[in-house]
């Protein structure tokens, strides 16, 4: 058994607005790229141009319609990766200790020299974060960007995991939740920031922003409006009804 540090000097992690994030996947694009190239052993795909593709990703993004009890359905697109929890299952269940959380920082990582892809981690997390990298037969899971993030030779706009950095929508952030003052656990509680299965007891970093209210009054509106233009007046109307003749 792999034992957990009793605290951390910090709490890294991220703090992900469902209220902003538009799926578009540029996360999951950007962390598999950084991913591959960098940090460990490269993120592998399996029959990717053929009828089956499979491939090992450390970001995902789901996509569910939620019904409130009042107002119209909404679309909420739900990123999902390591929470980097600080009682991680996954890492007292490891045999070998290749799963560790970091006492410096609190990121859980993977020792992959020492991973010998038995799955138990796996299987220990309840979020369903861990993935088995098929050709190289060990555990991956996000790392932060570890390697980003710490890089002096980067610039200081770039230190930050390469999600937070491509997100067009700002809906993603970066910081250490151990810090009350920080700009990370500040927007936590403004917004009434939300642990992922909190009866899990993992007691996770990583929180999520629930999606805000939608203005009823524009939803009950919305059918009624007039559109700003019937048709194409002037040369456009004349030009539109000359080409339905042809």
């Amino acid at each position: 058994m792999t034992l957990l540090p009793e605290t951390t000097e910090k709490k890294l992690g991220l703090v992900i607005d469902l209220d902003t994030c538009v799926g578009c996947h540029a996360c999951v694009v950007s962390c598999k790229g950084w991913n591959t190239e960098n940090y460990g052993a490269p993120l592998s795909d399996q029959d990717p141009y053929g009828g089956a593709p499979s491939g090992t990703f450390l970001n995902r993004v789901h996509s569910f319609e939620v019904t409130p009890k009042e107002g119209a359905a909404q679309l909420v697109h739900f990123p999902k990766s390591c929470l980097h929890c600080e009682d991680a299952p996954c890492v007292t269940v490891c045999p070998t200790g290749a799963s560790y959380k970091r006492v410096e920082d609190g990121i859980v990582l993977v020792n992959e020299s020492d991973c010998i892809g038995c799955g138990l981690c796996a299987w220990a997390c309840p979020y369903g974060a861990r993935e088995m990298d098929q050709a190289e037969g060990v555990m991956k899971k996000c790392t932060l960007c570890v390697d980003r993030i710490y890089n002096e030779n980067l610039p200081e706009e770039d230190r930050q995991p390469a999600c937070v950095r491509t997100c067009p929508s700002g809906a993603r952030h970066f910081g250490d939740l151990g810090d009350p003052e920080s700009e990370v656990s500040l927007l936590v509680a403004e917004r009434g920031g939300m642990d992922l299965m909190p009866e899990q007891g993992t007691k996770p970093v990583n929180k999520y922003l629930p999606p805000r209210p939608r203005d009823a009054a524009i939803d009950i509106l919305a059918p009624l409006l007039e559109p700003v233009a019937t048709g194409p007046k002037g040369f456009l109307g004349w030009l539109d009804k000359a080409l339905e003749k042809i």
